[in-house]
């Protein structure tokens, strides 16, 4: 649904330049969520605004569902960002206006509607983000995750096929974001949106994203499937997201492990193989001794999957054959020592 070719950006002042985006491609499927991830200043939202247009690169190419975006007439251009909603990190609601009244006003600018189709497709988009009873009331008057649950109904007023959530979570608490994650992974299920979400935060792309795009300094240092990124990161950027969300220090972890004896090896798990007794099975018809190191056993988005880090001791031809055995069973095993 989104092809990104070889875009460049760069913000200029009179003391400065500042290059945003370097040379970034990408392709997003329709019906998807999307994660871009990466620390501040690394061109997130930068990024994510060039797909409506809020931003205009210096070079490259946009297309959204075969649209040429940066082709489009001021005409073309307004059509276009009625199908592409998008929800801010500070909810961007305006105070003065009730609940209901904030939902409507997307479809108001729109035109072409009766009070009583606003008023319908309103109480929809209530019901939809678990509001139903709140329509008169004004934002001030709301948690931070019910503003945001605002937030996405307005998004969505217009029907679009397109959401982008720029930081839509960082506001929020872990137990709202949670909440506020799985309302959106329901609307990208019920509705087939396509979603476009960027964050600095490892746990929110693992929790509902398929795919990852990993920024760093304006350009893309690691993509593919989160399953693959986030259990075998290749870039020290990635890797540094992967141990901030699971609070690993890589190199003490290197020093703790450094008087153990045997081969150390880590196992990765996913899908049905992670609560099969495969390794049991293996260290039992090798005679192999192990230690457990380190492990743990999650879900990414949907995909059950586990890894183990492991010392083993006994004859080195029954290791390896052990490991062998492993791999071809569908786990996936990486010498550490």
């Amino acid at each position: 649904m989104i092809l990104l070719e070889s875009l460049q950006k760069t913000y200029r002042s009179a003391q400065r330049e500042v290059v945003a985006l370097r040379d970034v491609s990408l392709n997003i499927a329709a019906g998807e969520i999307f994660g871009i991830i990466g620390h501040s200043g690394a061109g997130k939202s930068t990024l994510i605004r060039l797909l409506n247009r809020l931003e205009i690169p210096d070079a490259g190419r946009v297309l959204i569902d075969g649209t040429d975006v940066l082709g489009l007439d001021d005409a073309g251009l307004r059509a276009f960002r009625q199908q592409v909603g998008m929800i801010f990190q500070h909810f961007n609601l305006l105070f003065s206006k009730t609940v209901a009244e904030n939902i409507a006003f997307p479809l108001r600018i729109a035109g072409g509607k009766t009070n009583r189709d606003i008023d319908a497709r309103v109480a929809e988009l209530l019901e939809l983000v678990g509001l139903a009873d709140q329509g008169d009331k004004y934002p001030a008057q709301l948690s931070g995750g019910q503003k945001q649950r605002v937030g996405i109904a307005r998004a969505l007023a217009n029907r679009p096929r397109l959401l982008l959530c720029d930081e839509a979570t960082s506001a929020l608490d872990p137990q709202t974001t949670q909440s506020v994650l799985q309302l959106l992974l329901d609307i990208n299920q019920r509705l087939g949106l396509t979603i476009v979400l960027i964050t600095h935060e490892m746990d929110v792309i693992r929790s509902i994203c398929d795919r990852v795009a990993v920024l760093d300094a304006g350009r893309i240092v690691e993509s593919g499937p989160v399953t693959r990124v986030f259990l075998h990161p290749q870039h020290p950027t990635t890797r540094r997201f992967v141990q901030e969300a699971e609070h690993v220090d890589e190199n003490s972890q290197a020093d703790d492990f450094a008087h153990v004896p045997g081969r150390i090896v880590r196992l990765t798990f996913v899908g049905d193989a992670t609560y099969e007794a495969a390794l049991s099975r293996v260290i039992r018809q090798h005679v192999l001794d192990f230690s457990i190191l380190a492990g743990r056993i999650e879900r990414i988005k949907t995909t059950p999957c586990g890894q183990l880090t492991l010392a083993l001791v006994g004859e080195e031809p029954a290791i390896d054959s052990a490991l062998a055995q492993l791999a071809q069973q569908g786990v996936t095993v990486e010498a550490l020592r």
